[in-house]
C-alpha cells in the first residue's frame, strides 16, 4: 500500500546542485522541475533524489516503476539530447524508442514549449549522477506489450503545445498552463475511461488514485471548490491548509509539500484564476458546510475512542490544537461517509513539511483493531459533518498494509460493546 510512500523530507529541504553552466536557464529549470511535481513520483523513501524506483500499483494491470532521471549516462538520462528530450516529453517516446506508460503525464506534459522542456533537461543535467537500475515493472498481459501504446497515443496524446486563449487574461493562460501542463492536476482529479485516458467530458470531477481519492476541484458548489474563496484556496495551494477547509493529507499533501510550495504568489493567483473557471462537475462526495449539527446520536464508543486517540492533537471538537493543520473543521475527508481517505490516514499516517515544520500523523493500525478504527472514522465523520459515516472494519483491514500488527478485538464485555 502507500505505507512509507511518503518521502522523507529532510532529504528535500535542498536539493544539491553540481557547478551551473548557465543559471538563468538552470535556475528556471529547477523551477519547473518543482511545478512538474517530478521529485515525488523519481524518488524513494530513503533513496537518492530523482533516481526513480517509487512503485505504482495499478490495479488488474500490474505494476509500474518510476525511472531514474539523474544524468547517470547508463542508468538515467545521461545520453539524452535535446531532440531525445523533447520527444519523450511531448509523444512518451524515450531514447531509442521504447514506449512510456501513461504512468509519465506526457499526455500533459505535451502542453510544454520546448524552451521550458530544455530547461527541465538543463536543471536535471546539473544533478549528482546516480547510477541505479529501478527494479522490472510487472505488468500482466496485455498490458505488458508496450507496443499496444502505440494505438493508445494516435488516440488520446494530442502532440500539441499549449495556445493562449486570447479571450482570455493573462493570469488565466498563465494557470491554464500550470494547471494542464506542468502541474498536470488533471493527471489525479480526472477520472479515467475504458482505456484509462482522462475523460475530457469529467475534467477535475475527482477519481480514485493509490487508494486515496483526489477530490472534485471543479467550480460546482456542492462537490468541488465552487464554495470556497479566492483566499482559501490560495492558502491551500501554498501551505496544505486553510481556514474552515481542513488539511491536505496523502498525495494531495506531497504535491503541496515538494511542489506547490515553491510556487510564486503571482502563479498561485493564477491557478485560482483557472480553476475558478472551471465546468462545474457534481460528482463525488459534498463538501462539509460551514456551520454543522453533530450527529444526533454519536456512538459512546467512538467518542471514547476518539478522545482517547485523536482529541490529544485535534480536539474534541475538531478544532485543532496549536497547529492549524490538525484542524478538522470543513475538511472534505471528514464528510466523505464512505471514509476513503480517512481510512488511508488512520492506516498509513501522513505528512507534509510547512514553513513551520514538519506535521505528521502516524499509522494507528498498531494499535488499534479494524473495528475501533471503524469506529473512530464513523465518529469523526458524524461529528464534523453531521453524516452518517458508513465506514466498516473490513474496509479498515483492506487498507492494512501487509506487515501491520493487527490487535485482537477484546471480548465484548471489556469494552462495553453488545
Amino acid at each position: 500500500m502507500l505505507r512509507g510512500l511518503l518521502l522523507a523530507s529532510t532529504l528535500l529541504l535542498a536539493i544539491p546542485l553540481a557547478a551551473r553552466a548557465d543559471d538563468s536557464i538552470v535556475g528556471k529549470g529547477e523551477y519547473l522541475v518543482r511545478a512538474a511535481d517530478c521529485v515525488s513520483c523519481h524518488t524513494v523513501p530513503g533513496g537518492h533524489l530523482f533516481a526513480g524506483g517509487r512503485a505504482f500499483v495499478l490495479p488488474g494491470m500490474g505494476t509500474l516503476y518510476s525511472s531514474n532521471i539523474t544524468p547517470d549516462p547508463k542508468t538515467g538520462i545521461g545520453g539524452y539530447n535535446d531532440d531525445d528530450w523533447v520527444r519523450m516529453l511531448w509523444t512518451g517516446v524515450a531514447r531509442g524508442g521504447k514506449h512510456l506508460y501513461p504512468a509519465m503525464p506526457y499526455a500533459s506534459y505535451t502542453k510544454l514549449s520546448r524552451d521550458d522542456a530544455l530547461a527541465i533537461k538543463a536543471y536535471l543535467f546539473t544533478l549528482k549522477p546516480i547510477e541505479y537500475t529501478p527494479p522490472a515493472n510487472a505488468m500482466k498481459f496485455p498490458f505488458n506489450q508496450r507496443w499496444g501504446m502505440v494505438a493508445w497515443n494516435l488516440i488520446n496524446v494530442s502532440d500539441k503545445r499549449f495556445e493562449p486563449d486570447t479571450t482570455k487574461s493573462a493570469a488565466w493562460n498563465r494557470g491554464a498552463y500550470l494547471v494542464e501542463a506542468l502541474g498536470h492536476c488533471g493527471e489525479c482529479h480526472t477520472p479515467r475511461n475504458f482505456m484509462q485516458a482522462l475523460k475530457s467530458d469529467k475534467a477535475y470531477a475527482g477519481a480514485k488514485q493509490q487508494g486515496w481519492l483526489a477530490y472534485n476541484i471543479s467550480g460546482d458548489k456542492n462537490a468541488g471548490i465552487g464554495g470556497w474563496t479566492d483566499a482559501q484556496l490560495a492558502e491551500y495551494l501554498s501551505t496544505g491548509k486553510a481556514p474552515g477547509r481542513g488539511p491536505a493529507s496523502g498525495p494531495m499533501a506531497e504535491a503541496v509539500e515538494y511542489s506547490l510550495r515553491y510556487l510564486t504568489k503571482d502563479d498561485v493567483a493564477a491557478m485560482v484564476t483557472y480553476l475558478r473557471d472551471r465546468p462545474a462537475q457534481p460528482d463525488g462526495p459534498p463538501a462539509v458546510p460551514a456551520t454543522v449539527a453533530a450527529a444526533a446520536a454519536p456512538d459512546p464508543m467512538g467518542a471514547h475512542l476518539f478522545n482517547q486517540a485523536c482529541a490529544g492533537c485535534h480536539l474534541p471538537t475538531g478544532a485543532g490544537r496549536q497547529s492549524p493543520w490538525a484542524a478538522l473543521g470543513g475538511a472534505h475527508t471528514a464528510g466523505d461517509v464512505t471514509g476513503t481517505n480517512l481510512v488511508q490516514v488512520l492506516a498509513h499516517g501522513t505528512q507534509i513539511e510547512t514553513d513551520q515544520g514538519l506535521m505528521f500523523m502516524h499509522s494507528f493500525t498498531g494499535g488499534y483493531t479494524d473495528r475501533e478504527l471503524s469506529f473512530i472514522a464513523n465518529y469523526t465523520i458524524g461529528q464534523m459533518s453531521g453524516r452518517q459515516g458508513q465506514v466498516t472494519p473490513q474496509q479498515i483491514g483492506a487498507a492494512r498494509g501487509p506487515d501491520d500488527h493487527k490487535p485482537t478485538d477484546p471480548p465484548p464485555q471489556v469494552v462495553g460493546m453488545r
